[in-house]
């Protein structure tokens, strides 16, 4: 390899990728939501399920910030962390005033989620040939402490709560034994891969392929759990001289993987937000968790 390439992939290995501070804030504050919620109804069985992907017969799949599922019932949640105050208009709009300046029009909050839920429940009872499925309650959390309501309108399409009031219900309502069959269907789901680079940025989407060769690509796309990976990268100017300056360590199905990282070789994905796939670099890459495929029924 020409020094040229040396220097230039020494300089990738060394570039820092600062986390997203803004959507870094709703991702911990959605943590923080699960985690209190699998605490607040651990006591009544009600579990926990992050992140939920579903498939929109309108194209592409539809986020669920949680779905928790206790006996025969399904609470589908929406959170929303905003500060400031905020209003909702006849149209069932959410217009959002920030604390340092600014509206912000959120369309229609809780028509979305409620939209999602019927979504999830027919995808339940087709599954299962039923009709009459199980009890489902849409459910608009607002977390930030420092948010100022409105009054909520009656005819509203989702419950709309703060924290507390979230995790009361969780604490109160006790449904009984699960019903598997939830269970089943909610494993058959799938969430957001995420690859994580050097400096903190996390890049969430699909990951179509690791470009780490054919055997490992097959591995990869025959797998039916979820995949974790971490890299380790050689950055001080010696070396540059270092032949294999980059490896990885990645499980797929519980087979422990470990791989050289030549230079020039990328993982591709699609990342929220973009049109378009793309190529990111493994000297940039510094860990990996990446979801279990949706089931069969759910492809």
């Amino acid at each position: 390899m020409s020094l040229k390439k040396r220097w230039f992939w020494w300089r990738e290995r060394r570039k820092i990728f600062p986390p997203d501070d803004i959507h870094r804030a709703g991702e911990l504050a959605e943590m923080r939501l699960a985690k209190l919620s699998r605490a607040a109804g651990k006591e009544n069985g009600w579990k926990i399920y992050e992140s939920v992907r579903i498939p929109d017969p309108d194209g592409g799949r539809r986020e669920i910030d949680l779905v928790i599922i206790g006996g025969n019932q399904i609470l589908i949640v929406e959170q929303k962390h905003w500060s400031g105050s905020f209003v909702i208009n006849s149209k069932h709009q959410f217009i959002q005033t920030r604390n340092k300046g600014g509206e912000h029009n959120h369309d229609g909050v809780a028509d979305r989620i409620a939209r999602k839920s019927r979504l999830l429940l027919a995808l339940h009872n087709k599954r299962l040939n039923i009709e009459n499925g199980p009890e489902v309650r849409v459910i608009v959390a607002m977390t930030h402490y420092r948010l100022d309501w409105p009054e909520i309108p009656d005819n509203l399409a989702a419950e709309m709560v703060d924290e507390q009031g979230m995790l009361e219900i969780l604490k109160k309502v006790s449904p009984g034994e699960i019903n598997p069959d939830l269970v089943e269907t909610l494993e058959g789901f799938n969430t957001w891969d995420e690859v994580h680079l050097n400096g903190g940025l996390m890049l969430k989407g699909d990951v179509h392929s690791l470009g780490l060769g054919e055997s490992i690509d097959e591995i990869f796309s025959n797998r039916r759990e979820k995949v974790t990976g971490d890299v380790t990268h050689k950055k001080s100017v010696f070396s540059i001289f270092d032949k294999q300056p980059s490896s990885g360590k990645l499980i797929i199905d519980k087979k422990n993987i470990e791989c050289k990282l030549p230079y020039g070789i990328n993982l591709v994905m699609h990342v929220v937000g973009q049109k378009e796939r793309r190529e990111v670099p493994w000297s940039q890459i510094s860990k990996l968790n990446i979801s279990k495929p949706p089931a069969e029924w759910n492809k």
